[in-house]
């Protein structure tokens, strides 16, 4: 088990991360541009190499019931690769204006497979069409329909 001061010092090499001293001599470490209002990235880090790291985008993680992973017994390389996932998970998506023209004012999802291919769920007049770039690739009638193709697939929200 990696001590405090370890972990501490591979969070810290992650510039993006803002730390937040908070009770009990514990430590968050914040995502200032978190594209979600999840700011959160590393959670009551305790000096007895206790706490947390949100996951609760990354399916390939068991978390609790606020997307949270117990770091306590991760190596040095498990944490950086959940710390990094982490934090791309949340980072905000530039649009291209290819993009722009098929979203418009929607809200839109964005996912992703582990070879990095980029796909967009939008609602549109009550169906849920699956973009690649310009290209329409599939539609549901419902949001459940298409997060399950989604995740058949192999792709995450990101």
């Amino acid at each position: 088990m990696l001590t405090f001061n370890e972990k501490l010092a591979i969070i810290e090499t992650f510039s993006e991360l803002e730390r937040k001293d908070v009770s009990l001599k514990r430590v968050n470490f914040q995502l200032p541009n978190s594209a979600s209002d999840k700011k959160n990235i590393v959670y009551h880090l305790h000096p007895n190499g206790n706490g947390f790291v949100y996951a609760g985008n990354l399916p390939s993680y068991q978390t609790d019931d606020k997307g949270m992973v117990n770091i306590r017994d991760f190596s040095a390389d498990e944490l950086k690769k959940l710390i990094k996932e982490s934090i791309e998970s949340l980072l905000p998506v530039e649009k291209t204006l290819e993009e722009e023209a098929i979203i418009g004012n929607q809200v839109e999802e964005r996912w992703v497979d582990k070879e990095k291919n980029h796909l967009i769920l939008i609602n549109e007049n009550d169906t849920w069409n699956i973009y690649y770039g310009l290209n329409l690739e599939e539609s549901f009638d419902t949001y459940g329909e298409a997060e399950e193709f989604l995740k058949e697939e192999g792709f995450r929200r990101v």
